[in-house]
Parts: structure tokens; C-alpha cells; sequence
């Protein structure tokens, strides 16, 4: 199943459906609308599914959009549509990285975890991109590398099972990436990336939503991060994630700082 937060018209989901749409039997289910920065949320939405029609490569890709978030279109998917569950849950391709401690807030990233609560192993890909390409449905963008990643990884979790804890893969590749670039294992830094900006106002009562900006403290950003290594070593990142959101604290510590 492919499903992406850019919306269902989004060239960046046509680029996931054509790397991976010969690897088995494909059903798109994606937002009816731009739903970027939505995380694994679950707004108010009519519930309304609609039947879509894709043409990519050649073939007729069964594919539906759904009025409301990333999470809520996987699972009504799960659901509703597909047959049988799912193999491999693919999310993407996304216009801009989604590295560092805020990528809960990332619909891509918060689509692989509603999957990966049905037990759906998933593949999060996402192509680093200037800001102002984030919300955008852009042509300029160039999504070979990103597809031949998403294609690679997808054959790869096909082919095997994750080990325990491991319940989906972020894959963040730079803009400048080729099919010969090098990925690593990464951490998801605990350095956010993007910092939110005020806008100007007059007063409370005026419509002015916060922006964001990139920055990056390279003198405390770990070295074994998403963030370094996409933006320092421009190098592929591929960052396991777990549904598991406890502490790795020593639960005896913990227990006596707590009494």
C-alpha cells in the first residue's frame, strides 16, 4: 500500500508508485488534500473516500483519496479496501526531509506508524527540499534518487523481516543524491532542524500563523544523526523507528528519583 501527506496529486507519490509498482500488487490510498506537518493525527473528517485513476508506467493503479489525514487515509485502507493485509506500507515520496526531533510532526512519517500499529512494516522516503517546495506540488523537483532509494529499501523489507523494535524505516535523501550516493544506519537527531518564526502582527486577534526556518547547531549535532548525515555528509539516511516510545532510562534509577 503507497500512500503520502502531499496529497493525492502529488508528483512525489507518482514517483513512489512508479519505483515499486512492479514488486507486487499496489493500492494507493492518500489525502484528498495537502496535509503536510499533520503527524499521525485524526482531525475532524466526512469519512469520504473517492475513487481515483492512475496511470503510471503504463499500468492502471488501483488507487483512492480520503478527506482527511495521512494516518486516517492508512487506515481506512487497512480497513475498507485492501483484501488482505498488506506487505509493506510505503509513504512518500515527501517534498523536504523530515530529520531531527520533530518528525512526529511529519504526515510521511506519521502514516508508517498508523501502519505500523496494524502490524505493516513501513518505508517513510522523503527527498530534502528548499522550504518553500514543502507545500508545493512542484515539477522542478527531481525524484530519481529518491525513487531508486524508496525501490531499493522496498525490495529489501519485502525480502526480509525487521527485527524486533524495528517497525519502519525513514529513508532521507539529499537533493543532490544519485544512484551511487552511500546510505547509512542513523539516529533521529534530538536536535530539532526547523525552528518555528513568528510573523508580523498588529495584534493576537490577526490571522498570522508561525513559518519556520532551518537551523542546525553543528557543534552539539551528534554525529550518528539523520540530520549530520544527510546535511553534513550528504549521504543517504536510513533511521530505524519503533512504535516504542518509553524511555531507555534505567527503570531502577528512575523508580529511586521518584520515591
Amino acid at each position: 500500500m503507497i500512500t503520502n501527506d502531499d496529497g493525492i496529486e502529488s508528483p512525489g507519490l507518482l514517483a513512489a508508485i512508479g519505483a515499486v509498482c512492479d514488486l507486487g500488487e499496489v493500492l494507493v490510498v492518500a489525502p484528498r488534500h495537502q496535509q503536510t506537518g499533520a503527524g499521525r493525527s485524526f482531525p475532524s473528517s466526512d469519512g469520504a473516500i473517492h475513487q481515483e485513476h492512475m496511470e503510471v508506467r503504463g499500468l492502471t493503479i488501483p488507487a483512492f483519496s480520503v478527506n482527511g489525514s495521512p494516518a486516517q487515509a492508512v487506515q481506512h485502507g487497512l480497513v475498507e479496501l485492501v483484501p488482505r493485509p498488506p506487505d509493506l506500507l510505503v509513504a512518500g515520496i515527501n517534498y523536504g526531509e523530515n530529520v531531527g526531533s520533530g518528525v512526529t510532526i511529519s504526515g510521511t512519517v506519521g502514516a508508517v506508524l498508523e501502519g505500523a500499529a496494524f502490524g505493516i512494516p513501513g518505508l517513510a522516503v522523503s527527498l530534502e527540499a528548499p522550504i518553500e517546495y514543502h507545500y508545493s506540488h512542484s515539477e522542478d523537483m527531481d525524484f530519481a534518487a529518491a525513487a531508486f532509494f524508496a525501490r531499493l529499501f522496498a525490495q529489501r523489507l519485502l525480502a526480509v523481516a525487521l527485527p524486533p523494535d524495528v517497525d519502519a524505516l525513514k529513508i532521507e535523501v539529499p537533493q543532490d543524491a544519485t544512484e551511487e550516493t552511500p546510505w547509512r544506519l542513523t539516529r533521529v537527531s534530538r536536535q530539532p532542524c526547523f525552528y518555528p518564526v513568528p510573523g508580523r502582527r498588529t495584534s493576537l486577534a490577526d490571522k498570522v500563523p508561525l513559518s519556520y526556518e532551518m537551523r542546525i547547531d553543528f557543534d552539539t549535532l551528534e554525529q550518528d544523526s539523520d540530520i549530520f548525515a544527510l546535511v553534513r555528509e550528504r549521504v543517504v539516511s536510513v533511521s530505524p523507528l519503533s512504535l516504542d516510545l518509553t524511555s531507555r532510562a534505567d527503570f531502577a534509577t528512575l523508580t529511586q528519583l521518584l520515591l
